[in-house]
C-alpha cells in the first residue's frame, strides 16, 4: 500500500507544490505560527482556535465507544511504528501538533479482502470545553477489502486530530466523518488519504455543531486507476464559523477525483468556507476531476466563501472543471408550492430538504442519510436571528 517505484521517481524528479497546501513535514520548524495574513488561514478566526496553535502538552482525550465488524482490528502504536505503517505527514501546524503532542497513534486495521455491510463505528466524545485534545488516527484498508468507517464527533472540547487513511490495491472504501458538537466546540481536523491502484474511496464530511470547526480532506494516489468522490454537508447556525477545505493531489494518471459539497446557513455572523484545490501533475496524464460547491443563505447577516481552484501541469487530460454558487431561496420553487396551498414556512422547509437530498443519498449508510435527514429537520427549527430573505 505504497507508492509504486515508477510513480515514485517520476514525482522526486517533478515534484510541484500546490500554493494552497504547502510540503508535508513532521518537524514542527517546518510550520510557522499562522498570523492569519497567510492565504490558508485568512479565513479562520485565528482567535476563536483558543490556544489550540500554541501547542501546549496535554494528557486529555475524548472517550471511544467502538463498535468493530469481525475481523477489523484497533491498537495503540508508537510513532515509530505509525509511520511505518504508512501514515501520511501533516502538512500546516494543527496537524504537526497532533502527532507531535499526541500520546500514540491509534491504528484501525481493516484486513485484504474484507468484506462487510456492518460499519467500522467510533463515537468521540468530549465533556469539557476547555480540554485540550490531540489526536491521531490511522486507518489502514487491505487490497481487494470493501468497508465503511463512521467517526462521530460529539460533546465539548478543544481537539485537534490528524487522520491518515491507507487505501490498498482494488479496495473500495466509504469514510464518514460527522461532527456534531456542543456549541462551545473547537475542531480542527485532516484526512489524509491515499488511494491504492483501482481502489474507491467516497470520503464525507458532515459538520453542524461547534463554535469553529475547520476540516481537511486530502487525497492522493499510490497508482493509476484510483477513483476519489468527497462529499460534504454543513449547516451554520448564528455565530458559526464552519470551514471545509478540500485537495486532490493527482499523483498518477488515469486516476479521478469528484467533489460535492453544499451548505446552508441561518443567523446572524453565521459563516461558512469551502475551498477546493486540484493539481494535475505532469505524470497525470489521463485523469478526469470535478469539484462544485453549492451554498444556500437563508437569512440575513450570513456569509459564504466559496473557492474553487485548479492547478494544471499537462493538457492530456480527460477532464477537468469546477463550480460554484451562492444563492437564497430559489423563488420559483418557493411560488411554485405557496401556489398549491403549502404555507411558506412549510414551502421553505420543503425547499432545503430538496437543496440536500441528492448529497445526502450519495452518503450510502442508511443509518448515517436518517441522522442527517433529523439533523437538518432540527437546524431549521431553531429560531434564528435576522431577517428571512
Amino acid at each position: 500500500m505504497t507508492l509504486t517505484d515508477s510513480v515514485r521517481d517520476t514525482l522526486e524528479v517533478e515534484r510541484v507544490e500546490s500554493h494552497l497546501n504547502p510540503p508535508a513535514s513532521y518537524d514542527l520548524a517546518d510550520h510557522p505560527v499562522p498570523t492569519g495574513r497567510e492565504e490558508t488561514w485568512r479565513f479562520t478566526p485565528l482567535k476563536r482556535l483558543r490556544g489550540i496553535l500554541d501547542g501546549e502538552a496535554s494528557s486529555a482525550t475524548l472517550s471511544w465507544e467502538t463498535s468493530m465488524p469481525e475481523g477489523v482490528t484497533v491498537r495503540t502504536v508508537s510513532d515509530a511504528e505509525a509511520r511505518e505503517l504508512g501514515e501520511l505527514p501533516p502538512n500546516e501546524l494543527p496537524a504537526a501538533l497532533s502527532v507531535a503532542r499526541s500520546a500514540g497513534c491509534r491504528v484501525i486495521d481493516v484486513p485484504a479482502d474484507f468484506d462487510s455491510d456492518e460499519p467500522v463505528l467510533v463515537r468521540l466524545h468530549g465533556d469539557d470545553a476547555d480540554a485540550l485534545v490531540w489526536d491521531r488516527l490511522v486507518v489502514r484498508v487491505g487490497t481487494h477489502a470493501r468497508a465503511t468507517v463512521v467517526l462521530e464527533h460529539t460533546g465539548s472540547a478543544r481537539y485537534s486530530a490528524i487522520t491518515s487513511v491507507v487505501v490498498g490495491d482494488g479496495a473500495d472504501l466509504t469514510m464518514v466523518t460527522v461532527q456534531d458538537w456542543d456549541d462551545d466546540a473547537v475542531h480542527l481536523g485532516r484526512d489524509s488519504i491515499r488511494v491504492g491502484r483501482d481502489a474507491r474511496v467516497k470520503h464525507a464530511a458532515l459538520s453542524f455543531g461547534g463554535d469553529l470547526v475547520r476540516m481537511h480532506a486530502n487525497v492522493e494516489y499510490a497508482g493509476p486507476g484510483g477513483d476519489a468522490e468527497l462529499l460534504g454537508l454543513y449547516f451554520a447556525d448564528a455565530g458559526q464559523h464552519i470551514e471545509h477545505r478540500l485537495f486532490a493531489d493527482h499523483t498518477a494518471p488515469k486516476t479521478r477525483s469528484h467533489v460535492s459539497y453544499k451548505g446552508a446557513l441561518q443567523g446572524e455572523r453565521a459563516h461558512t468556507v469551502w475551498v477546493g484545490n486540484v493539481l494535475i501533475r505532469k505524470v497525470a496524464e489521463g485523469i478526469d476531476t470535478y469539484e462544485e460547491n453549492r451554498n444556500l443563505v437563508l437569512t440575513d447577516g450570513c456569509q459564504a466563501d466559496s473557492i474553487p481552484n485548479l492547478e494544471i501541469e499537462t493538457g492530456e487530460i480527460d477532464g477537468a472543471g469546477h463550480a460554484s454558487a451562492t444563492g437564497r431561496f430559489d423563488d420559483e420553487q418557493l411560488f411554485y408550492l405557496r401556489s398549491r396551498g403549502i404555507e411558506e414556512k412549510e414551502a421553505r422547509r420543503l425547499v432545503v430538504h430538496g437543496f440536500f437530498n441528492d448529497l445526502i443519498r450519495k452518503v450510502g449508510v442508511p443509518a448515517i442519510e436518517e441522522k442527517l435527514y433529523a439533523i437538518v429537520e432540527a437546524e431549521l427549527a431553531k429560531n434564528v436571528s435576522g431577517k428571512e430573505l
